[in-house]
């Protein structure tokens, strides 16, 4: 999958878990890659199974009714370097990198699989978390497409 510069966005921060997976949603649905109803649909999705992955990244993404809102695959990768809480108070999982996803038929499976390995290591989040521009951020990421 290629990666578009205009979809990476360094130095964001939120308030809750929701206004993320939001702006994920709405950076995808801009850029044309879903339908509006896309949006609502990750929010489901991470109330029924949280998209919080560990080693600080988690991957937005709609629920399997919402395939039909996919209008062809994207990716956004969001950078927000004080965290925000995928938790809860108690529990926190802080996501210090997002990867807002949508995949044409099962695309979103590859597309989930290749950032899973690449973020399995924790340095691999570290660096993705410091990166000062986009291109670092593609360089970083396709190393390992």
């Amino acid at each position: 999958m290629e990666f578009q510069k205009e979809l990476i966005k360094l130095n964001q921060t939120f308030a809750t878990k929701e206004e993320a997976i939001r702006f994920c949603g709405q950076q995808l649905f801009e850029a044309g890659h879903v339908n509006e109803a896309y949006i609502e649909a990750m929010i489901k999705r991470n109330e029924e199974l949280s998209v919080y992955m560990g080693n600080f990244i988690a991957i937005p993404h709609g629920t399997d009714d919402a395939k039909k809102e996919v209008l062809s695959s994207g990716i956004t990768i969001v950078q927000v370097p004080a965290g925000v809480n995928f938790g809860t108070e108690e529990n926190p999982n802080t996501a210090t990198v997002l990867f807002g996803i949508a995949g044409l038929g099962d695309e979103h499976l590859e597309i989930i699989q290749k950032i899973s390995i690449f973020c399995a290591d924790v340095d691999n989040v570290v660096k993705l978390a410091d990166a000062q521009l986009a291109d670092e951020v593609i360089a970083l990421l396709d190393s390992v497409a």
